[in-house]
């Protein structure tokens, strides 16, 4: 008579067995990824975007990963510079200024020029930090930071100031870190590697 009860038993065994493993296999929300507060469709970010600062030593480590991660996701990833506090804001202003000018993101090389400039030790000079800026943007040929005229000023003000307003209607208050879809956040301490952030972010990218 225990019989069917048994095999109940065993098999809600084997159901919660797979589960448990189905679960474990999915990106956890809370551990890899969050949603976010608030979501931020109407900013058009790209369906991947990358939060960062050019002050932040993590920010550079990162930049090195984003081609493995552009490849095993199959896109082509967006950038946001924060502005937290006065450094970030300044260093927001020459990320947007190269921006502006591109009408795209910059490439990676012009990102390791930038992160370089920005990140120089502490022996620099502020006049060695310019040049450094100078060279990585006249090099291109497009303006520095220093040349802007009134109206580029203006054009860059609104950059900056729409990044801004990302962050804290985001609520985005660490980085690296990227936006999947306008609405999830990736924790990218919850990772152990570049291939584990990538898997979180296709899963995203799955997501309503």
């Amino acid at each position: 008579m225990f019989k069917p009860f048994t095999k109940f038993i065993t098999a809600l065994a084997a159901v919660l067995i797979i589960a448990g493993c189905s679960e474990t296999d999915e990106p956890q929300k809370g551990v890899q990824y969050e949603a976010l507060p608030t979501a931020l469709t109407e900013f058009n970010l790209s369906p991947i975007t990358e939060i960062f600062s050019l002050n932040c030593g993590h920010c550079r480590q990162m930049e090195s990963a984003i081609p493995e991660i552009e490849s095993l996701t199959d896109q082509t990833i967006g950038k946001m510079h924060v502005t937290f506090n006065e450094s970030a804001q300044i260093s927001a202003m020459i990320y947007y200024t190269a921006v502006m000018q591109l009408d795209a993101t910059p490439d990676h090389a012009f990102m390791d020029d930038l992160f370089g400039a920005i990140q120089m030790g502490a022996d620099a000079t502020p006049e060695q930090r310019q040049q450094a800026l100078e060279t990585a943007f006249t090099s291109r040929g497009l303006v520095s930071p220093y040349q802007l005229n009134k109206e580029q000023q203006v054009a860059l003000f609104d950059y900056v100031k729409q990044a801004e307003e990302i962050s804290v209607k985001g609520q985005i208050n660490s980085v690296p870190t990227f936006i999947i879809n306008g609405k999830y956040q990736v924790l990218t301490a919850g990772h152990q590697d570049v291939a584990g952030i990538a898997k979180t972010i296709n899963y995203l990218l799955t997501q309503p």
